[in-house]
């Protein structure tokens, strides 16, 4: 915290105050409405998000969605109409001129249109000789539909009607990606929300008065004029003014810094109450503001590399499976049974992607976002989820996340004969009359105790002093250092020694002079939020360090990792140097968690294993982590902990059984039995798999019985 010249505002008429650390900043007036946001295009659709990267690269969650619901609407009358179905189901579907040729037609459509991303996708994959779940899929597919149209021409006296299960793979593999996209999250978010941090115009002054252009024609060294909250357009130098400006979208601290001629102000940042005018120093790509940008677009793109677990498992299916057709189609055709090699190789290779494992990692994901979301957790990535269980060490900003980001009242002390109730009563009774965080923490301090105040009249704000106003006749000061120095006054050396322990662990320390007596002073903390000593100590017993980041001083990063019990502590960090202390952490070995509110956060948010928002903080914040905490909770973070490992059990559960039974299924398939009798059937095989399907589902529902909400977790 920083002395009084910090803590008021200048004049109680200009008293104007950003919203606390962790409100969504907006854009100024003129720039609302707008699309475009410093010549940068924003995109706020998620569906229609095309997503560059994996599985799923130029693929959008829109095209997954109405793909599947048209596949599930022609897939009804396939199943309907399909005799293998009907045999098993013993019903006699309808039969009319052409009604034979309803699942052919129908399941020529689900094929080439429903399996369009699984077909391309798989040739992908074959290319880049890095077979995964689309090749998979796109195999069983592929081989279903060519034997399903042998047998509808009637070529061979082949009986391998996969026209049913066709349809119902396609479907339920669309729904899967679909549920599975969902949960992705989008990097083009992050750096468009802080595109929109620009305003669109600026107010260039020149020889003959104003001018509004473009940001993008601004050039260093032009002169401009910033208005009351109106933001920056550009980097550059207070040449004229002064002003209070809100930077909390930049640094994540929540009071107003003071900004006259010669102080460097940053490209996004909002002059709070006066006018400036402002010398361009960087423009564009060279502001501050498009560096944190750049950062976030490399520690997202370099995180995203990493390959899904469903994935692993359907890689190793598709060797397990060709290589097991290949092996069943020369024992049959060396046993001298050619028809029989094919129909045992086609059930094999159709059965080998089951319905199951296309659900397995999906149902899980979409059951624990649901769960989640009801603690307060938004799970944006699924990797963020799946991660979580692996972390090693949570590294929590400071200001904001484990504090609360506004003064408080910490300690009074008073000089020799006078009473710490009177002082503090007399400090809220000059102060009442402001709005300022530090006025209202010392007013909320003196009702907490319910100590009567005196009427003050005349308020006067000091600017970069303090304040003064009249009691009872005797004129009143309150402000810091700077204050007393004016005033020509020396605190009482007893007082004085209390107030050197309070600076010492960085609080600011406010005096409260009568004439030209200094009666007493009051300690200013950042004030630790009560949940978060709870959130340190349950993570620190489930195995997880617990770091903190933060830009205040050394004393203060101390005092309040000593009154947490964190295990390591980053003071005096500079805003754009967050990532490297993650990059430090995971140089160590050690995987990060990030919990953070501002933009100053986001390249770290992003960098990290995962990346957890304040989800009051800016929106850059919340776009740039793979999960935002819907409120200011941080024991909410181990409600993410718990559910990463409870999740990551059931997906390894239903993986299990997923691959499990094609491992059982395969070789019955195959006719590794036949000897004894025992062929597992291609009818038989596409039951089986679909009961895969129930078993996979109903043990993910088991994830509904986890206790997730913050204040329930220990």
């Amino acid at each position: 915290m920083q002395d009084h010249q910090d803590m008021h505002h200048q004049g109680s008429s200009q008293d104007h105050h950003q919203p606390p650390s962790g409100t969504l900043t907006q854009p100024p007036a003129h720039g609302q409405g707008h699309t475009q946001h410093g010549g940068h295009s924003t995109h706020g659709d998620d569906d229609h998000t095309i997503h560059t990267h994996g599985q799923h690269a130029g693929h959008s969650t829109a095209m997954f969605k109405n793909r599947f619901w048209l596949t599930l609407a022609l897939a009804v009358p396939v199943v309907y109409f399909s005799p293998m179905m009907a045999h098993l189901l013993g019903y006699m579907p309808p039969e009319f001129p052409g009604s034979a040729w309803i699942p052919p037609v129908l399941g020529t459509v689900i094929f080439l249109y429903g399996g369009q991303p699984f077909l391309k996708g798989g040739l992908q994959e074959l290319k880049d000789r890095t077979p995964g779940m689309m090749l998979l899929i796109g195999m069983a597919i592929t081989v279903a539909f060519v034997a399903s149209w042998v047998t509808s021409l009637g070529i061979g006296g082949f009986d391998l009607d996969f026209w049913w299960e066709l349809a119902l793979l396609v479907a339920i593999m669309l729904l899967g990606h679909w549920i599975e996209m969902r949960a992705l999250g989008s990097a083009q978010g992050a750096l468009d929300a802080l595109a929109a941090l620009l305003p669109d115009e600026a107010e260039r002054i020149t020889d003959i008065g104003t001018e509004t252009v473009p940001v993008s024609q601004l050039s260093p060294g032009d002169l401009v004029l910033v208005r009351p909250g109106a933001r920056m357009p550009a980097d550059g130098s207070v040449v004229d003014g002064q002003a209070e400006f809100d930077e909390s979208m930049i640094t994540g601290e929540s009071k107003t810094v003071a900004r006259g001629a010669g102080d460097a102000v940053v490209a996004g940042t909002v002059a709070t109450d006066s006018s400036v005018r402002v010398r361009v120093t960087a423009v564009g790509d060279q502001t501050a503001l498009a560096g944190i940008q750049r950062l976030v677009e490399e520690a997202q793109a370099s995180s995203s590399r990493a390959q899904a677990l469903a994935d692993r498992a359907a890689a190793f299916l598709f060797y397990f499976a060709a290589g097991a057709g290949v092996l069943t189609f020369i024992a049959w055709t060396l046993m001298g049974s050619v028809p029989d090699a094919v129909t045992r190789t086609v059930t094999v290779l159709v059965i080998a992607c089951p319905h199951a494992l296309g659900l397995a990692i999906p149902l899980v994901i979409a059951i624990s976002t649901e769960q989640a979301a009801r603690a307060g957790v938004l799970i944006k990535n699924r990797m963020a989820l799946e991660r979580m269980r692996t972390i090693d060490v949570v590294l929590f900003d400071k200001t904001g996340t484990l504090t609360t980001g506004e003064p408080e009242l910490k300690d009074v002390a008073v000089a020799e004969g006078a009473d710490a109730d009177a002082v503090l009563a007399l400090a809220a009774a000059v102060e009442s009359d402001s709005e300022h965080p530090a006025a209202r923490a010392i007013v909320r301090a003196a009702k907490a105790r319910n100590l009567p105040l005196p009427a003050a009249t005349g308020f006067t704000a000091l600017t970069g002093r303090g304040v003064r106003a009249g009691v009872d006749g005797r004129t009143v000061h309150v402000g810091g250092p700077a204050l007393l120095r004016e005033l020509g006054v020396v605190e009482p050396a007893a007082l004085a020694r209390s107030t050197r322990v309070w600076m010492d662990r960085g609080a600011a320390v406010l005096h409260v002079v009568d004439g030209g007596s200094v009666l007493g002073a009051v300690s200013m903390e950042d004030a630790v939020r009560p949940e978060s000593r709870q959130a340190v100590s349950a993570l620190q017993r489930r195995g997880v360090k617990v770091a903190m980041v933060t830009g205040d001083a050394h004393q203060v990063a101390q005092a309040v990792a000593a009154d947490l019990g964190i295990d390591e502590v980053f003071a005096e960090v500079l805003p754009a140097d967050k990532d490297k202390k993650v990059a430090e952490l995971q140089g160590r070995g050690l995987k990060v968690a990030v919990v953070g509110d501002g933009v100053n956060d986001s390249p770290a948010l992003a960098r990290a294993e995962v990346g957890i928002a304040i989800g009051a903080g800016t929106d850059v914040a919340v776009e740039s982590a793979g999960v935002v905490l819907a409120g200011n909770d941080p024991r909410a973070v181990l409600s993410m902990v718990d559910l990463s490992r409870a999740s990551y059990r059931k997906m390894w559960q239903n993986l299990v059984w997923a691959t499990g039974y094609n491992i059982l299924s395969v070789p019955l398939a195959a006719g590794v039995l036949a000897f004894a009798g025992v062929i597992l059937s291609p009818a038989a095989g596409a039951v089986l798999m679909s009961a895969s399907t129930i078993v996979v589902a109903l043990n993910a529902q088991l994830l509904r019985r986890l206790k997730l909400n913050p204040s329930e977790v220990r």
